[in-house]
């Protein structure tokens, strides 16, 4: 067997009911570039790393809310996924991939409310970014955890001012989470918070979701949707002639009523 191979992050699911499907193996693929077969190497649960940011500026009365969906999503995410933790304000990290889970909760538990956050949604996109760079792993993850974004403070006022992070996210590979809590409908005054529309481009661009909410409660339902998405990624590793390019990549799968939505390859 002569070759390099190339990666496809994909997900399976039943085409009526959107539910992910994971009993699948490497016969059950078809992976296509510029129309030539692949061989299929190996199929796995994907388990790349994940960053995740949360906003202390928001309401202390709901920073326990905040605690305890960011707990349980890293618990979903399961002991063998490397996590690193940090938040919008100095400083921006404070638990790395080689922090145990131990160490990640006591963080989470040691959380306080702060005054509006030091940095915007953006820079710290980018400073994610490097984090993942550091783990060296061909897909990763960003979820950011944003409170009171009605309020445009240290999440949109400064955004205007900073370039944006889509070069920084597009050149990682990552893709963007942001779980965004805005005041209720009735007490808002703007339908739509300074740097939104940026961030809603880019959690599209890189293939990842937008979430509003409008209480502090819902974070942990928010966190785990991301969770179930994150549980039903695959790596679909396939054989490709050394130095070709990725150009034109079709995967399909061979089961009944199953399709395939495709996430992403690596390295191009």
């Amino acid at each position: 067997m002569t070759g390099s191979a190339r990666t496809a992050l994909a997900i399976v699911e039943d085409a009526r009911t959107r539910q992910p499907v994971l009993d699948v193996g490497v016969d059950d693929f078809v992976v296509q570039e510029d129309a030539e077969s692949r061989e299929i190497l190996s199929v796995r649960a994907a388990d790349y790393p994940v960053v995740l940011i949360i906003d202390t500026g928001g309401s202390s009365d709901d920073l326990p809310l905040v605690q305890k969906a960011a707990k349980r999503f890293v618990e979903r995410l399961g002991s063998q996924r490397p996590i690193a933790i940090g938040t919008l304000s100095s400083p921006t990290l404070l638990a790395g991939f080689d922090a145990g889970r131990t160490e990640v909760f006591s963080k989470l538990d040691e959380l306080a409310a702060t005054s509006p956050a030091d940095n915007s949604v953006q820079h710290t996109a980018r400073l994610a970014t490097g984090t993942l760079a550091s783990a060296g792993s061909l897909f990763s993850s960003i979820v950011i955890l944003v409170a009171s974004a009605g309020d445009d403070i240290g999440h949109g006022a400064a955004v205007a001012e900073e370039p944006d992070a889509t070069a920084s996210v597009a050149a990682s590979g990552a893709i963007l989470y942001v779980v965004a809590m805005r005041p209720p409908r009735s007490n808002a005054t703007k339908s739509e918070w300074s740097g939104e529309a940026a961030l809603r481009a880019l959690t599209e661009q890189s293939r990842g979701q937008f979430v509003t909410i409008y209480t502090a409660a819902s974070y942990e339902a928010a966190l785990d949707r991301i969770a179930e998405r994150l549980a039903s990624e695959l790596l679909i590793e396939y054989l490709v002639p050394q130095q070709s390019r990725a150009k034109d990549v079709k995967v399909g799968v061979r089961l009944p009523g199953a399709r395939v939505r495709g996430l992403g390859v690596a390295p191009r």
